[in-house]
């Protein structure tokens, strides 16, 4: 009796499993209370695959966190009081199957305890939000206006994802964005949305 070959492993479909076991894992509990196992299970696979796919769990949670370093979409020139709207759609993605889960901001957060964690934190916060707050504010303050509407966006960020607040966790982006584009617009200077400048 002939011995049925083995199936090849899809490489791709591998990788692309541990990263999102790998992004639930540190949103939920953070870098440090996520072990190469608990990662390797959820995902079905053996957990040697991470080192030979990854190299090492820190690596793997350098790509986990990738999403935070893609590009935010600023919009047109002619429509800036827009900005904070999209911003806070990027501080609240959520994963294709509709959860608050695997945020890589969520996932910075909670292992901040690591210096490299805290540093990727400080200058994605910093490149993602507070620089792109700034070009809006035509104010002395703007550097602590800018921080503030950024604070506010971690907060809302930190309720829902880590604190599991019932409102906010309950609320939706279009919920909450009425609320903040106000808020938005009074630390920016800015009209909200919709409305002319006076």
């Amino acid at each position: 009796m002939t011995t049925p070959p083995k199936r090849k492993r899809d490489r791709a479909a591998t990788r692309a499993a541990l990263l999102a076991a790998a992004r639930a894992r540190f949103t939920l509990v953070g870098y440090d209370a996520t072990s190469v196992r608990d990662i390797a299970r959820d995902a079905g696979v053996d957990a040697t695959l991470i080192f030979r796919y990854f190299g090492s769990k820190e690596r793997l949670f350098e790509e986990a966190s990738q999403l935070l370093r893609e590009p935010v979409d600023t919009g047109t020139d002619d429509a800036p009081a827009y900005l904070p709207t999209r911003l806070l759609h990027t501080a609240m993605r959520q994963d294709e199957d509709g959860t608050a889960g695997g945020q890589p901001l969520t996932a910075l957060l909670l292992s901040s305890s690591r210096p490299q964690c805290r540093e990727q934190l400080n200058s994605q916060l910093y490149d993602t939000y507070v620089r792109n707050f700034e070009e809006l504010v035509d104010l002395p303050d703007r550097e602590l206006r800018a921080e503030l509407l950024t604070a506010w966006l971690i907060g809302i960020n930190v309720a829902r994802s880590i604190a599991h607040t019932p409102a906010l966790s309950d609320a939706c982006v279009n919920d909450i964005t009425p609320y903040f584009e106000q808020v938005a617009a009074l630390l920016l200077g800015t009209p909200p949305p919709g409305e002319s400048s006076p």
